[in-house]
């Protein structure tokens, strides 16, 4: 299983998102994605938090939150993860180019109208809500989210 991390970056009501756009083979290719990156080898979620923020941005993070975990589960094991799930709102520094895509302040209500993933609504829409730690479980196939598990129950979707 793969460990990542990603952080939505706040700053009043807007949210810095990263526009996936300049990777090839990227699977988050044209989707709106918070900050992170994968674990390198002894890593805390914590430190590759602080690394790939500041890799990808140019920020460093002064106030962040553990807000949760979310499992990705698909049709090809090599690629489920674990993704350490995390808020800032508080930083230093000056955004820069980032080599993954553009980087962009978007307003929170206008987020959803952007291209995602299904599941990163949901666990959106939970970081919005401020709800406690959470244990999220997304099953893919393919690109369709067909199964959400929040806290060891069963989502119902609509």
């Amino acid at each position: 299983m793969i460990h990542t991390t990603l952080c939505y970056v706040l700053r009043g009501e807007d949210v810095l998102m990263l526009h996936r756009v300049k990777k090839k083979n990227d699977i988050n290719k044209d989707k709106w994605i918070g900050i992170g990156g994968k674990f390198l080898p002894g890593e805390t979620p914590e430190a590759c938090l602080l690394r790939e923020v500041l890799e990808e941005t140019g920020l460093t993070l002064t106030k962040y939150r553990y807000r949760g975990i979310v499992t990705f589960l698909t049709e090809n094991p090599e690629n489920d993860q674990y993704m350490h799930l995390f808020t800032a709102d508080s930083f230093t520094g000056e955004l820069k180019e980032c080599d993954e895509g553009d980087l962009q302040w978007v307003s929170r209500d206008f987020i959803d109208s952007l291209p995602q993933w299904e599941g990163d609504k949901i666990f959106l829409h939970l970081l919005w809500e401020d709800a406690p730690w959470f244990e999220l479980t997304l099953r893919y196939e393919g690109d369709r989210l067909v199964q959400a598990i929040l806290n060891g129950k069963e989502m119902s979707r609509n």
